[in-house]
């Protein structure tokens, strides 16, 4: 039987495949992904446990057919010995009779002068019979003994076939589990190179926003990657006035410069999401509240790179987070400036990803 092995290489290529994939796919079919693999593997381990014990008790079986087989071979011989004892003793027996037929004849002439050998040899007579008795009666118990032999002979040629059909069974469904966890392993594998390229192009990306935006890099703005995605947040100094949403010149010079490395990146995918810090904003215009400052932010935000980049305007999403996802909860002076920024999320197209997630 061929026994099936889980390298540890795969172990340990399959958990960070899910720790990376976690974090960039659907959780759901993730789950149902690690959950198929697992049970493959479950099912494979039952299957090869059974497997070996079925070979054990086939080995067992065989070793017991054996020894019957020959048991049965000792029994004809003896039958064969049997068989000839008792053509001897039926030889002996006619000549008895014809000596007792002799004696019978002559025993008018010699009964009066030889009783006693008479007697002696009708003794030996009865001897042979009865010797002879036995011999028969033997003879039939061994045939019978034969034939239950052979009848449990059968039984348990009956009873290995029937084992040997599982063991076949069990053969053909390790096997299928086999390819079926080769597959798996082949599809994790693929999305692992996906992974990592996507990964390598994150940071490519990172590389050129850093690049772009040098000059800006002290004056508000930090470019970040975690999570497979490249954050470029930019605080409110470097954007706007207090209150306003209109882009400083300042700040449109760095967002035209990352419309330039956007537009030339077409398989990232771009958020736009506005933060203000928890300080109300009592407006009676158009901008009520910090939640209509910051959507209003993130457009304006939107349309600059828009009109500084030949941009796909599917690839752009403007949202407003207002004062709800600060990156400093204190009440300082210090966490509120850090709480009033934008953050532009960068994304890779992660289409090939699902493509492969949806065909398995």
């Amino acid at each position: 039987m061929k026994k099936v092995t889980i390298p540890l290489k795969f172990f340990i290529v399959s958990l960070i495949a899910f720790a990376v994939v976690q974090s960039c796919v659907p959780a759901k079919q993730l789950k149902e992904l690690q959950y198929k693999h697992n049970r493959a593997v479950v099912d494979r381990d039952s299957l090869k446990e059974v497997n070996e014990d079925l070979t054990v008790e086939n080995t067992e079986m065989e070793a017991e057919l054996e020894l019957l087989r020959n048991q049965i071979s000792g029994t004809r011989q003896q039958l064969a010995n049997e068989i000839d004892t008792s053509r001897h003793y039926k030889h002996q027996y006619k000549v008895y009779q014809n000596m007792y037929e002799d004696l019978a004849k002559k025993q008018d002439v010699l009964i009066k002068s030889n009783q006693e050998e008479t007697r002696k040899l009708m003794a030996e007579l009865q001897v042979a019979r009865e010797d002879l008795q036995q011999r028969q009666d033997r003879l039939y118990e061994l045939r019978d003994s034969l034939s239950r032999e052979r009848e449990k002979l059968n039984m348990l040629q009956a009873q290995l076939d029937e084992r040997n059909s599982i063991l076949a069974a069990l053969d053909s469904s390790l096997q299928e589990k086999e390819q079926k966890l080769q597959s798996k392993s082949k599809r994790i594998n693929e999305l692992e190179r996906i992974l990592q390229a996507k990964d390598s192009a994150v940071m490519a990306l990172k590389n050129k926003v850093l690049d772009a935006l040098l000059g800006f890099r002290n004056q508000g703005l930090t470019v970040t990657q975690k999570n497979g995605k490249v954050y470029v947040s930019l605080e409110e100094k470097l954007l706007f006035k207090s209150g306003q949403w209109a882009v400083d010149p300042k700040g449109k010079e760095a967002l035209k410069k990352l419309a330039g490395v956007l537009a030339s990146n077409e398989d990232v995918n771009i958020m736009i999401e506005g933060h203000t810090d928890d300080v109300p904003y009592n407006g009676s215009g158009q901008i009520k509240d910090n939640w209509d400052l910051s959507v209003k932010r993130a457009t304006s935000i939107l349309k600059i790179l828009l009109e500084n980049g030949n941009i796909d305007p599917q690839r752009l999403i403007a949202a407003g987070r207002g004062e709800h996802m600060p990156v400093d909860e204190r009440n300082t002076r210090e966490a509120r400036r850090k709480n009033r920024r934008t953050e532009i999320i960068l994304t890779p197209n992660l289409n090939e990803l699902f493509e492969i997630l949806e065909t398995h």
